[in-house]
Formats: C-alpha cells, structure tokens, sequence
C-alpha cells in the first residue's frame, strides 16, 4: 500500500512506529548506556515506547543506566510524543519553509483531536509556542532551586529535563526515586504540579481562555476545566482521608506534609507519573481510587493520556439527563451530538476491553498480585507511569504486554481500532426496532 494512500489513523500509527524504531535503534548504541551497563533490545523497546508515550515506566534507572546521550534521546522523544506525531512535523515544515498540504492537514487533525481543518496549522503553531515558552518558564523556576541543592551546570540539566517531562506529562525522572525528596517542599510541588496540569488540560482549552475570557468558552473547554477542578479536589481529598492514618505514607508526616502529599498525588494519577509518595506503600483502596483517576486520565488536545475527562463526563451526563426523562442530552445550555455521545461509549468500551485482555495475560504470566497487575496495565494504558515497583521485574512477554498498552494508550483506541479496520461499508440505512434495554 502506497503511503499516500493510507488513511490518516494508519499514517499517525506508522509514524509514531518510526519514532519508537528510531529511538530504540539510538538508545541500543554504546554511546547511550553508562560503562558496565548492557541494554536488551527489550529495554531499548520499552524506555522508547514509554518516553514516546509520555508515559514514564522504566525497566531500567534513568539515571544511572543511561549516559547523558541516552538521557537526551528520551527527552527528545518525549518531546515528540508530547507535541504529537504530526505537530512535529510541521515543526520541521515550519523551520525548512515547506507547505503543507491538505492531507497532512488531516493528520493533524486527527493527531490533535481537532474538528477544524482551517485551524489545523494555526493550533500547531500555538502547541509549538506554548510548549517552548512553558517549558522554559518551567526549565527556569526549577532551576532556581536546583541550583540550591546541586551545581550550576548540572541544576540546568536536571532543570530542563523535570520541565520537559512534567509539561509532557512523562514522569521519568534523574532522581532515581521520583520526587521522593520533594514532598515537603512547596516549590517544587507547586511548579512540577503546575506544568503538568497546563499540559494536561488541553491546547485547544487554553488557547480559548486567552483568546474569548472564561465567560465566553465553548462548551468543550467549560466541561474540561470543570470537570478538572473537581477531580483534583477529589483526588487530593481522596489521599488526604485515606492515607492520613498509614504510617509508610503521608501518615509521619507534618500537616502541611500530609496537604501537599495528598495535592500532589491527587493530581499526578491523571498521566503525570510523577509521586512525592511511595506508590507500593499505598493502602488498596488508594490504589483503587488510583486507577479511576488513571483511566479517566487527561483532556482532549492535551500531552496526556487516558480515555479523557470529556468522554468520562460525557457518559455521566447521558446518564443524568436519562434518568430524569430528558430525550436530549444538554448541559451548560448546549445540546450533545449524537456521534460524541457513541464516540464515549466507544472509547471507553474498547479501552475497557483491552484492559481486561491485557491484565488477563498479565495474571497468567506474572507472579505479583492482581492488584499490583491491574495497576501497572491501568498506568500504561493510561500514559501516567506510576507503578507498585513491579515494572523492572516484568517478564520479556509481560513487557511486551505493557509496551503493546502504552502504544494503544498513545495512538488512542479508536484511531487503532479505525485504521485496523475495513474502511469500505455499505451505506445501507435498515429500519429501526426497539429492543429491551437493562
């Protein structure tokens, strides 16, 4: 099959393919890996997909098995994966003067989730502005306080390295234990927490607050900023309650421990990756409320992953508006478009099917607990990147697994199960019957 030819959803799958491929055939260079160190073809696999996805699960410690080469492959390739495929792309069309075209305006489309052709280009360049100048921003607050703890040349590395994968919603880290130290430092909770809740959000959503003001958002942007305000109320006062009384958490530490333990792993579940909190310590009930979190994952457009607030709240409000007898589904004085409301269906439908699989196989191959099991493919799946400490002990078949999921989990399921799908049907409209429902 000609390339020219392939739909848009194929084209983005080959395409991050490429970028996966090309980033394990750089990191399985000598030059990417510490002396003494050796890296399987499986590894080069997994840190690629996994920095590609913005996911952040590791087999192998950033910081001390990769050489400061291999260090700036994953952050380029988690760069790529948060900008998307195609926004890359036009990068590079931008900076070598080329056009373009119709069909690669399409891709982008589809790549950034986007209704609007004749904004395709416009929104790239915005993402491409906003990345840079956030993650500078972000690159220079942190800098501010590495500078304190470690010397000049190295703060700018690590600096620019937490900024890129915080906005990008990455999780990998050079500390070795995540932000482990950091849980009772405001500053650093504050300016980690702020950049990866900027990305994500969505650059649709917030390039409309800045352009029409919060009383003028279409209904998009009003249900994800909403609906992300109440989940991270939710989400730090869930921690907050139920680790308060667990002594290898939050439970030893100060008040103030405790309120910015809970804020910040109240937030990361939603595609961070980041912890401040020892995630394998964490009571059951905290794990369960995790992966909700995990599964609901980030908003549309945004360097996030899980089947997205808009499609969770979506689902929630069909429900509502059915119980109380509405034939329309509405909120915010807007009407919902039947192909959205069977597009949340579907989404969350595949994806929950996809997990069951996967945790399936999972269980068979791997001797952990289902809990911990359910957790790292909810984590991959969901592009977050936390884990209960079981990811390095994988088996190659298990991390396969976990690779195939945060693939899935990036490229989104629908676009997979679209571009794996027959394109041709026949537009035959049959008469309707009811059938009994429940």
């Amino acid at each position: 099959m000609k390339i020219s030819k392939l739909s848009s959803g194929r084209f983005l799958i080959l395409g991050y393919l490429l970028v996966i491929s090309v980033g394990t055939f750089f990191l399985l260079l000598p030059i990417s890996t510490v002396e003494g160190e050796v890296t399987s073809f499986i590894d080069a696999l997994f840190t690629a997909t996994s920095a590609t996805a913005v996911t952040g699960l590791i087999t192998l410690n950033t910081m001390e098995h990769w050489t400061r080469f291999g260090q700036t492959v994953i952050m380029l390739l988690i760069q790529i994966g948060g900008f998307g495929f195609m926004t890359s792309t036009t990068l590079l069309f931008l900076i070598f003067g080329k056009r373009v075209s119709l069909r690669e305006r399409l891709i982008i489309m589809e790549d950034l989730n986007y209704n609007k052709i004749s904004g395709a280009i416009s929104l790239s360049k915005y993402i491409i502005i906003l990345t840079f100048t956030t993650e500078a921003l972000g690159a220079l607050l942190l800098f501010l306080y590495f500078k304190k703890i470690m010397p000049s040349a190295r703060a700018v590395y690590f600096a620019v390295f937490h900024a890129i994968s915080a906005f990008n919603n990455a999780g990998f880290d050079l500390f070795g234990n995540s932000l482990l130290d950091f849980v009772n430092i405001p500053y650093i909770n504050i300016v980690i927490t702020f950049l990866f809740i900027i990305g994500g959000i969505g650059f649709i959503v917030i390039d409309e607050v800045f352009s029409k003001g919060l009383k003028n958002l279409s209904l998009h942007s009003r249900l994800v900023l909403n609906t992300s305000l109440i989940l991270i109320i939710l989400g730090t006062f869930s921690f907050f309650f139920l680790e308060y009384t667990n002594p290898a958490t939050i439970g030893n530490l100060s008040l103030k421990g405790k309120l910015l333990g809970s804020y910040f792993q109240g937030v990361t579940p939603r595609t961070a990756g980041f912890n401040t909190i020892p995630i394998e310590r964490l009571r059951d009930v905290t794990l369960f409320i995790i992966i909700l979190f995990m599964f609901i994952g980030a908003s549309p457009g945004s360097t996030g992953g899980g089947v997205k607030t808009t499609t969770i709240v979506t689902l929630l409000i069909v429900i509502y508006n059915m119980s109380v007898g509405k034939e329309d589904i509405e909120a915010f004085g807007r009407r919902f478009r039947d192909k959205d409301i069977y597009k949340a269906l579907t989404v969350v439908v595949i994806s929950l099917l996809l997990i069951t699989v996967v945790t399936i196989v999972l269980s068979s191959t791997e001797k952990f607990s289902f809990i911990q099991i359910i957790f790292e493919v909810f984590s991959a799946f969901g592009t977050v990147g936390l884990s209960t400490g079981i990811t390095a002990r994988l088996s190659n078949i298990g991390k396969l697994f976990i690779i195939f999921t945060m693939f899935v989990g990036r490229v989104g399921p629908v676009t997979l199960a679209v571009a794996l799908g027959r394109r041709e049907y026949k537009k035959i409209r049959y008469p309707a019957e009811d059938i009994l429902i429940g």
